[in-house]
């Protein structure tokens, strides 16, 4: 095999080690830390510096800025934090990313294999989840360093070829080719800090004449590019996200693109800084993570100032408001719980926010499936996180009246319903989430449908949309006629049901129609028939508690 292919071959082998362990060690460790990261992320970004601390410090354990700042764009768009709250973190997130190439100077790579050895017994042959955890997160840490010792080897010839030596000296002299070549390839990769490790195995593997073959001034357009390129990852996080969202996106690329740029006219007088706070005979790799830490220290104090007004400008560029679903009870109330009848009521308020998001995911998930829209799949999924999270904040809000010892008959009966119907509505949502991961598969595989098939499709979505509509009123009012006619109509979904499998049997057999398509089309048909089902059940719960309300209690509401 050519030299060149084997060189090749050899980098980007490496690298995708380097690229998996990092991925790896990045979920371990959140698995780990769990929801703590999160929690963390939403408790400490009021004050802007201590977003930066906080964005830094999150990054640094995960040793991924993308994986922060997809995080922190995901609580923008769900407005558990405020542009510029997300601005510091994410300018944090800048500063810890550099823990991986201050590892790299450090070479650990000498201790990669053990690492690896030891990772690997604790995670797969440890019963404790929590080891496992631990095993994981350290079979990934010695990963990466395979993944660079591996780059490493096969840059060694590469640095001694003459050409290679002539090349570099080129482009020494046209600093904005490194900084287009990094930018490029890290938005490839997707990791800034692979982008900068290949920089370091690079930089101090020997020339023809012995010395290093990379000056840290021509090393540090690439790590200015590669700060650009990692932005790309939130621009594809932000895409078909909230305005909110892409205004974070923005922002992350305006800051990092203005440092790099500001950073290029500074090219010279900055490298002689850095090698002057370098201690004496360190390699270059040290000077380039002393040069990436320091530029992104620099880059963020320049900006900590004008967070918000930067966070005005993006909102100027990208104007609209977002129509954001708030991912937290708005009812429910803990004072309340000492009064049973109240707290009741208020998990019905609450109840009732949860069946209208049912609803909404109906009309999402149908536009998902026929009309083909992904945007519609995505917003169903983040719809059906929040339906996830009421349902477990009200059961455990009703959960607390079951001990009281203050209940009356028709109030133990109510509660007991409530308990029924939160299940009922989360169900609702599982179901419209499973055809938006149909409508997902369908677009994907761009699975053919016939006319008739989608026209039985249109209209089992509006039958079934109508029922779920009924419903939200039924337990917004307390009626007692919409309730029964709830449950009159669910026989119409059943029939409904049979009716499309018949059909769609027949167009089988006459092969009209793709037997992938037609497993799609049974499992969304009998995910409707289900929605159907535990409508009936909400409304029957309706009635139980009307029925039981004393004679001069009023509605089920106030009783």
């Amino acid at each position: 095999m050519n030299q060149t292919v084997e060189i090749l071959f050899g980098l980007f082998g490496g690298l995708a080690i380097f690229i998996f362990g990092m991925t790896e060690m990045s979920t371990g460790l959140k698995k780990i830390a769990g929801d703590r990261l999160r929690k963390i992320l939403k408790a400490l970004t009021k004050n802007p510096v201590i977003g930066v601390l906080v964005g830094a410090l999150v990054t640094a354990l995960m040793q991924s800025s993308s994986a922060t700042t997809v995080m922190v764009i995901g609580f923008v768009a769900a407005r558990l934090m405020t542009l510029p709250q997300a601005i510091a973190v994410i300018l944090g997130a800048n500063i810890g990313t550099t823990i991986t190439a201050q590892l790299v100077a450090f070479k650990i790579g000498a201790y990669a294999y053990p690492l690896t050895a030891f990772g690997f017994v604790l995670m797969f042959f440890s019963k404790k989840t929590n080891i496992k955890n631990f095993g994981q997160t350290v079979f990934a840490f010695g990963l990466l360093f395979v993944g660079l010792n591996l780059m490493g080897d096969v840059m060694k010839p590469l640095a001694k070829s003459q050409e290679f030596a002539d090349l570099i000296i080129r482009i020494q002299h046209i600093p904005v080719l490194g900084l287009l070549v990094s930018t490029a390839m890290t938005a490839i990769v997707q990791s800034s800090s692979a982008t900068i490790a290949v920089l370091q195995k690079l930089a101090i593997a020997p020339g023809p004449d012995g010395d290093s073959l990379i000056p840290l001034a021509f090393a540090l357009p690439f790590l200015y590019g590669s700060n650009i390129g990692t932005t790309i990852t939130a621009v594809f996080a932000s895409i078909g996200a909230g305005v909110s969202a892409r205004r974070a996106a923005f922002a992350h690329s305006i800051f990092n693109i203005i440092g790099a740029i500001l950073f290029m006219f500074l090219i010279t007088p900055f490298a002689r800084f850095i090698a002057f706070i370098t201690p004496s005979g360190s390699d270059v790799s040290r000077q380039i993570a002393n040069a990436h830490t320091i530029f992104n220290v620099v880059n963020t104090i320049l900006w900590l100032p004008f967070i918000k007004y930067l966070g005005k400008f993006v909102s100027f560029i990208i104007p609209g408001e977002d129509t954001v679903i708030e991912n937290q009870p708005l009812y429910l109330d803990s004072k309340m719980l000492t009064s049973p009848s109240i707290a009741m009521n208020l998990a019905t308020q609450e109840l009732v926010r949860m069946a209208e998001l049912s609803m909404q995911m109906m009309d999402t998930s149908e536009q998902a499936f026929i009309k083909g829209d992904m945007i519609a799949v995505k917003k169903v999924h983040e719809i059906e996180e929040v339906m996830d999270m009421l349902q477990h904040e009200i059961v455990l809000y009703l959960s607390k009246l079951l001990s009281s010892e203050a209940l009356t008959e028709h109030q133990s009966i109510r509660l007991t319903g409530l308990l029924h119907i939160v299940s009922d509505i989360e169900r609702i949502g599982d179901y419209c989430d499973n055809i938006a991961e149909s409508a997902q598969v369908k677009i994907e595989k761009k699975l053919p449908y016939t006319e008739e098939g989608m026209n039985e499709l249109v209209e089992a979505f509006v039958l079934v949309t109508d029922m779920v509509a009924e419903t939200v009123v039924a337990l917004n009012q307390y009626d007692n006629k919409i309730a029964r006619n709830i449950i009159s109509h669910e026989y119409l979904v059943d029939e409904m049901e049979r009716t499309l499998r018949d059909a769609h049997i027949e167009r089988l057999n006459r092969a009209c129609c793709n037997p992938h398509s037609g497993l799609i089309f049974i499992e969304l048909i009998h995910n409707l028939e289900r929605i159907g089902d535990h409508c009936k059940n909400i409304a029957e719960a309706i009635l139980n508690d009307i029925e039981a309300i004393p004679a001069k209690s009023g509605t089920g509401i106030q009783s």
